[in-house]
């Protein structure tokens, strides 16, 4: 009996008047048939009543499920796939694949004549000739290919490359499995290009992030915050259910990187081969709970060590340098208070790393400090989302992963609103007063000024 057959069996007992009463089905072991009689190898499936949901208004409750034959609520389309429909097959590992991404178009305008030679390393619309840009343009394709096999694939159709005078050329950003290693998928090990657990932010991605761009402190450990790796991760229970809630209320959250997270990675940045042969490790803890007032709080630390070998216009520049890296070292605290609705952010971290000296003759290791504070507040009217928020930040130390690993000075207040309009569309407005090194350009002068920025981004 096909799906619609049994639907109509259904209902035709319900214009017969017997609405009330409950139909007896039965299922054949061998053709999987669907019978309203007793016969030769049919086991019962148990007793069914109608559900009349056509005579229910709108807004109006749906008539009772129907009942088993052991007294539970049992609606009908929780029968066997495979009964109501014979041709059912289970699903290939690529049927249950989804997409999703979203695109960020940006501009940025100076409002000080002293910037126009200014140029950021994180953000190539930043620039006395620059208008608008693509920022990224992201397509992730990912699922569950078995119950203890995740994949995770995500290009970039915008990236702009070092002194390229072209854009928009694509880049693998994630390739990385998911192994879970026990039933309850506590334990998983992710192996492949993925991001390293290393600070709030850097794990946040720049669809929920407030700020267009990350901290300069937490951000210089690791380029594009991600690198080829295994890392491990365990998650309880509890700690897996209050981050599902904290992404589930749009609260900005980071993802779930593990109440533990413990790994190895080549440690010269995405998309770049190793060039010392020695691996940087990584260690990680974090804790979210809630407050008495129902208000959730995250705190973590972590720490990153390893060896890094500097891109130089000049060799020399490595004279005496170890074959295995350069000593790279941080250790870091994370703070953050859920927006619900006021909300704070912050992270600092220490550490010694390569650095161009003084004089511009040589790598040496020298120490780094510093970090960020956000505030936030969380509204909700009849027009969209808003979100303003406020940071500041402070670093000393070097940007290893620019060429010749030049050191910088930076100090930024930046004053920010998210708008979104709807869930697929949101608008960023940014006014930054700036103090900064400008790291791309020798001899790396210290800049002020203000800067105005624009990003329209949407999801689908």
């Amino acid at each position: 009996m096909s799906r619609w057959r049994l639907i109509t069996a259904l209902a035709g007992l319900g214009m017969s008047g017997l609405s009330a009463q409950t139909l007896e089905l039965y299922v054949d072991t061998v053709t999987k048939q669907v019978y309203t009689e007793a016969g030769p190898n049919r086991q019962p499936l148990g007793r069914f009543q109608r559900v009349d949901s056509a005579t229910a208004g709108p807004g109006q409750p749906q008539a009772r499920a129907p009942q088993m034959g052991g007294g539970s609520a049992e609606p009908l389309r929780s029968l066997p796939q495979a009964i109501l429909d014979p041709e059912a097959r289970p699903l290939k590992w690529y049927e249950k694949m989804s997409f999703r991404g979203y695109t960020q178009l940006r501009y940025s305008e100076f409002l000080d004549d002293d910037l126009r030679s200014y140029r950021h390393y994180a953000d190539r619309s930043v620039a006395d000739d620059q208008s608008l840009l693509i920022r990224r343009a992201r397509l992730i394709y990912s699922g569950n290919v078995t119950d203890r096999l995740f994949l995770y694939l995500q290009p970039d159709f915008a990236v702009t490359p070092p002194g390229s005078s072209q854009t928009h050329f694509v880049q693998l950003r994630d390739a990385y499995a998911d192994i879970y290693l026990d039933d309850a998928k506590d334990w998983r090990l992710r192996v492949g290009q993925s991001k390293i657990p290393f600070g709030f932010e850097n794990m946040q991605s720049s669809f929920n992030r407030l700020a267009l761009d990350r901290n300069d402190a937490i951000n210089s450990c690791c380029k594009d915050e991600r690198d080829l790796g295994a890392f491990l991760y365990w998650t309880p229970p509890g700690t897996r259910a209050l981050f599902q809630e904290i992404a589930d209320l749009n609260l900005k959250h980071s993802g779930d990187y593990g109440l533990m997270g413990l790994g190895i990675y080549n440690g010269q940045g995405a998309n770049r081969p190793d060039r010392n042969g020695r691996f940087h490790w990584v260690a990680r803890l974090t804790y979210p709970w809630r407050l008495g007032n129902g208000q959730i709080f995250e705190a973590g630390v972590q720490a990153v060590q390893g060896g890094f070998t500097p891109s130089v216009d000049d060799d020399s520049l490595l004279l005496g340098a170890p074959g295995d890296g350069f000593t790279d070292e941080r250790f870091a605290i994370s703070a953050i208070l859920y927006p619900q609705p006021f909300g704070l952010q912050a992270e600092w971290n220490w550490g010694n790393g390569p650095a161009l000296n003084q004089d511009l003759s040589a790598i040496e290791v020298d120490s780094l400090d510093g970090g960020y504070v956000q505030a936030m507040y969380r509204f909700k009217t009849r027009y969209g989302n808003l979100m303003p928020f406020i940071r500041w930040q402070r670093f000393e130390g070097a940007m290893k992963f620019e060429r010749n690993a030049p050191r910088t000075d930076v100090t930024e207040t930046e004053l920010g609103l998210e708008w979104q309009l709807r869930p697929e569309l949101e608008l960023t407005t940014l006014y930054s007063v700036m103090d900064r090194t400008n790291v791309l350009v020798a001899p790396y002068a210290q800049l002020e000024g203000d800067l105005l920025r624009l990003q329209l981004q949407w999801n689908y």
